[in-house]
């Protein structure tokens, strides 16, 4: 149980980053988000190079309604909170904060990080909030996902081996 505390505390909201934020003014702080519906090698590789960028990783993370409306009706297969505490599970990531909007353009205003991240199959000029954290003087990078591993791919691969 003691466990579950300690990660929880790594789930916050905008508000408490932003209580937080003047204490991390020194710090590099480098922000991504996504589903991360089924946590796999890839997004652990994803995470961990992410989190090199910076001292501190903060992952935005789409609430069950976002996902839904993104995904459609079957997703996601895991609930917010299992996902959450997935994320806060891993020693790459620092904090993580559920958003509900579709995009996490006010999330990424509110959290004004150092470094915007996301995956290769985005180019920079894709990348949402990308103009508000180069104006703020930030950079934005994509990191080449790992062949093979998608959260797509593992729910093709799952149903197709229950056949």
């Amino acid at each position: 149980m003691e466990t579950h505390i300690q990660l929880a505390r790594k789930i916050i909201t905008v508000h408490d980053w932003e209580k937080m934020r003047e204490q991390h003014s020194l710090d590099t702080i480098v922000f991504t988000n996504g589903c991360f519906d089924i946590l796999h090698r890839g997004h652990i590789e994803y995470l961990t190079e992410a989190k090199e960028q910076g001292d501190y990783l903060i992952v935005g993370l789409n609430t069950d309604a976002s996902v839904k409306r993104l995904k459609g009706e079957n997703r996601p297969i895991n609930c917010e909170e299992d996902r959450a505490l997935m994320l806060a599970a891993l020693e790459c990531v620092d904090y993580v904060i559920l958003f509900d909007e579709d995009t996490p353009e006010q999330l990424i205003r509110s959290i004004k990080p150092d470094i915007l991240v996301k995956g290769g199959d985005y180019t920079p000029e894709q990348i949402v909030g990308a103009p508000f954290v180069l104006k703020d003087g930030g950079l934005v990078l994509t990191i080449p996902f790992v062949d093979g591993y998608s959260t797509t791919q593992m729910i093709e691969r799952i149903m197709k081996a229950s056949k």
